[in-house]
């Protein structure tokens, strides 16, 4: 089993002082700098006791010294744990109190969210090759025996507590791999970065396929479309990104006066995250002047499980083939109402380890033979290409984030005044929207404003509800059990 801080050897032969990572306005490492970064802070590590199979928690939004604590953990055997510095203090101490790390590195410099979670931890500050880090270690150290984990991401799952995905290094290196080679990526490619590292899509479609080509990541902490039309105009070749980013790169571009952006050096653009409409698509191929790619993937499959490779102008909205040495399949036992809709199943090197000390889940999603059950439901074309027609898990997607109900229908039902909350998705302008409905008694209603503060305090900003709905009643079965598919046909009116 090679690591995946492997990928850097080659390059450190070929290209060492090629550039590896930049940020936008500030540092630039090449690959001899990000291999130098993370051997220092691996020592680092070591020093204060981390062993291999340790968990180290990185608190972080995209910077030269978040990827080099990816490496690091790779180097020392360390298992990284990235988490997206956003989440509040509460999400973010439900994962701690089950990863239990062996310590917590926080990108004090580039954001102020991560530095505050620092201070809490009582955390304090190290600086190195890496730049400076703040660092608390608020477990003792008690290392796991699996060698093959390289990172563990954290999703909320159905049951509304942390669920920990255990990717492998084998895992990692094919997802980089295949996502590179699939995108066509060369070395000395400029590839957008703003997809957080903390996120399945930005950490191996992005990060760790750059790794692998020898391409150079443009790292954004935080997305703006301002930010993403000087970058295309610094000669970024390659865009990852979410529907939601090109719909505010068209809209900035029209407020200065263009209706298109087409680039010589633009050579690749995708569109994961959410179902394509064909109008949508077409008119974003004709702003880009290039064909968008489309995508299906999930934390547990390190991203990939199919993805399109489309001449621009091709009608397909599907989700593409599946990657190379990936197996799909359509289960049309499960509810599928026929026309050969059923649940996608599939299996093959991207399929994770399974979620740490969780047995339980694992093997609710991971059957005898391999195949990870995706919750998800799609059905195949006379081309077998997938589509995804709905989510049986009820998982939404905003910004390229997902978003679990229920933990946002527990965030509201802590509310007094709220009697049971219903959370839904809504797709509006290319983009899948945080619906809530909340049932309240008619003479105990809540300011509207008020909930939405107090929402603010228990979810991370990508998980608040775009709208709260406000209703006596929500429609319900005779169980009292709610009827969400009808929620949004019962309040069409009151709809923004």
């Amino acid at each position: 089993m090679q690591p995946f801080h492997a990928f850097l050897d080659l390059h450190m032969t070929e290209r060492p002082d090629a550039p590896a990572l930049r940020e936008q306005g500030g540092a630039e490492w090449s690959f001899r700098g990000l291999q130098s970064a993370a051997k220092d802070l691996g020592a680092h590590l070591t020093g204060a006791g981390v062993q291999a199979g340790d968990r180290v928690v990185l608190i972080v939004e995209n910077s030269c010294a978040a990827v080099a604590g990816l490496f690091a953990c790779s180097q020392i055997g360390a298992w990284a744990v990235p988490i997206n510095a956003r989440m509040t203090a509460s999400e973010i101490d439900r994962i701690l109190d089950h990863a239990r790390p062996a310590a917590v590195l926080s990108t004090t410099q580039i954001s102020p969210d991560a530095a505050a979670h620092s201070a809490r931890h009582n955390g304090v500050e190290i600086t190195g090759a890496f730049g400076t880090l703040g660092v608390a270690q608020p477990y003792p150290s008690t290392p796991e025996p699996d060698d093959d984990v390289a990172v563990m991401l954290y999703t909320t799952g159905t049951t509304g507590q942390p669920k920990g995905v255990m990717l492998t290094h084998a895992n990692l290196r094919f997802g980089g791999k295949t996502s590179a080679e699939l995108r066509g990526m060369r070395a000395g490619d400029l590839v957008y970065g703003a997809l957080p590292i903390t996120h399945i899509f930005g950490l191996a479609s992005m990060v760790m396929a750059a790794s692998y080509k020898g391409a150079t990541v443009l790292l954004e902490p935080r997305f703006t479309a301002a930010k993403l039309y000087q970058a295309l105009h610094d000669g970024v070749t390659l865009l990852p990104a979410v529907p939601q980013m090109h719909a505010l790169l068209m809209q900035y571009v029209k407020e200065q006066g263009h209706e298109t952006l087409c680039m010589d050096n633009l050579r690749y653009v995708s569109s994961g995250g959410a179902p394509l409409d064909p109008a949508w698509k077409a008119k974003a191929e004709a702003f880009y002047g290039v064909a968008l790619q489309n995508g299906y993937g999930m934390t547990e499959t390190t991203a990939g499980i199919s993805v399109t490779q489309s001449e621009i102008g091709d009608p397909d909205i599907s989700t593409g083939p599946a990657l190379p040495d990936v197996e799909v399949r359509i289960d049309e036992t499960v509810a599928g109402g026929g026309d050969g809709i059923g649940e996608v199943l599939t299996r093959g090197p991207h399929i994770m380890k399974g979620y740490y000390r969780n047995p339980n889940e694992t093997a609710k999603v991971l059957d005898a033979d391999g195949w990870l059950h995706t919750g998800d439901m799609g059905k195949f074309d006379a081309q077998t290409h997938l589509h995804i027609v709905g989510r049986s898990k009820e998982l939404i997607i905003h910004g390229g984030f997902n978003v679990y109900p229920p933990e946002v229908e527990a965030a509201l039902n802590d509310h007094p005044q709220v009697v049971q909350a219903a959370v839904v998705g809504r797709m509006k302008d290319g983009d899948e929207q945080v619906m809530a409905f909340v049932q309240v008694a008619d003479d105990d209603r809540p300011d509207l404003d008020d909930l939405r503060a107090f929402a603010a305090k228990r979810l991370a900003g990508y998980k608040r509800p775009s709208q709260i709905i406000l209703g006596t009643d929500l429609p319900a079965a005779p169980t009292g059990k709610i009827l969400k598919h009808k929620l949004l046909e019962a309040f069409a009116d009151q709809l923004d």
